[in-house]
């Protein structure tokens, strides 16, 4: 089966990807993590920068798990991306993604990617938060 993280450069996709791994190990299944945007800017929040790609494939090598890299900027919103691709592919066991603390007003205003990922989708979604109590 497979295991898809929504992957975005930062310390809450991180999380994601750790997660991601774990999950992978323990049911010995494929990890899929998609890093997606519009792709209209070289610094849109959230695009990996080729970097970013790098030190993500140095994590997963180093895992050992089983596992592809997917990078879509093709002018498509990234939640239906990572929805596309959780369709797509029959075998999902489950969606991961980082998320962080947001106040109501910036939910509002800001929408929540997350959220939508979660009511949307039609596998289970795991919600990763950074633990903030392990040292760096």
């Amino acid at each position: 089966m497979t295991i898809l993280v929504g992957y975005s450069p930062s310390p809450e996709g991180k999380a994601a990807v750790e997660f991601g791994i774990e999950q992978a190990r323990a049911f010995d299944d494929v990890l899929v993590v998609l890093n997606a945007g519009i792709g209209e800017t070289p610094d849109e929040r959230g695009v990996a920068t080729s970097k970013d790609i790098e030190e993500l494939k140095e994590t997963l090598k180093s895992s050992e798990v089983s596992h592809e890299i997917l990078q879509f900027l093709r002018g498509n919103d990234p939640v239906e991306e990572l929805l596309a691709l959780a369709e797509a592919t029959t075998d999902t066991r489950m969606i991961v993604i980082g998320s962080r603390r947001r106040s109501p007003v910036g939910k509002l205003i800001m929408g929540s990617t997350a959220q939508r990922i979660i009511l949307d989708s039609e596998v289970p979604v795991v919600s990763v938060k950074v633990d903030r109590r392990k040292k760096k």
